[in-house]
């Protein structure tokens, strides 16, 4: 499975690379880097999924980054600031950002923005038809789940929990994020539907024991599918 990555272009160390710790912990591959121009280096080397983008970066600003960010790539960009002015909310999604974030903000709205901006704008990478680590293996155009072999028979719902979770294997998707995208449900009102539906789906799976269950419940985020082979 291929992990999506995410560039944070930040000069202030300390948060640069505390966002890199969340998004590893959330199963992204992180980089850093703590200025305009070494950002741009980065990103024209690597090619990442999503760009978390400070405005007020020293020397080349953040827009300057932006402008040629957008000249080479679509790919999302998602603007950090400590602005929170109306106008400049509107500059940077006028100049091209996807999605804009003023500091200070939660580690778990910012995650389930950036799984909001994959949705909206899905990589190559994470296309799949198929999926095996072993234990679990899925055909994704035949809404077939095999474990170990065996044929296991779920709900529409419980069918579509797992998909989501397995498309972004090793990363966290929160809980909002699955309401919207296996219940339609854009409020994120009902969170117990997700906590039953995932105790439904380890039953039916044999996972029942909470130790070395592949279905983990990210404390406070949400969930991911950790494959048993990358234990």
């Amino acid at each position: 499975m291929t992990q999506f990555r995410v560039l944070v272009i930040e000069d202030d160390p300390d948060i640069g690379r505390s966002l890199g710790l969340v998004l590893e912990r959330a199963g992204y591959v992180a980089a850093w880097a703590s200025d305009g121009e070494t950002g741009l280096e980065r990103f024209t080397a690597e090619l990442p999924d999503v760009v978390l983008l400070d405005v007020g970066l020293p020397e080349m600003d953040g827009w300057e980054v932006l402008e040629r960010i957008r000249s080479m790539s679509p790919n999302p960009v998602l603007v950090l600031t400590a602005r929170g002015l109306e106008s400049e909310k509107a500059r940077g999604l006028l100049s091209g950002a996807d999605d804009y974030m003023t500091k200070p903000f939660s580690h778990a709205e910012l995650l389930a923005r950036i799984g909001a901006l994959l949705r909206r704008h899905p990589s190559p990478r994470g296309e799949q038809d198929a999926y095996d680590d072993g234990v679990l293996s899925m055909q994704f155009d035949r809404s077939s789940v095999r474990v170990h072999g065996r044929e296991v028979n779920l709900t529409p719902t419980e069918l579509r929990l797992l998909v989501e979770l397995v498309r972004r294997c090793d990363q966290v998707v929160s809980v909002p994020e699955l309401l919207k995208a296996v219940w339609d449900d854009p409020s994120g009102s009902r969170t117990d539907r997700v906590k039953f539906t995932v105790m439904g789906l380890r039953r039916r799976l044999g996972w029942t024991g909470v130790e070395g269950c592949p279905l983990e419940n990210a404390r406070g985020f949400g969930y991911r599918y950790r494959p048993p082979t990358s234990a």
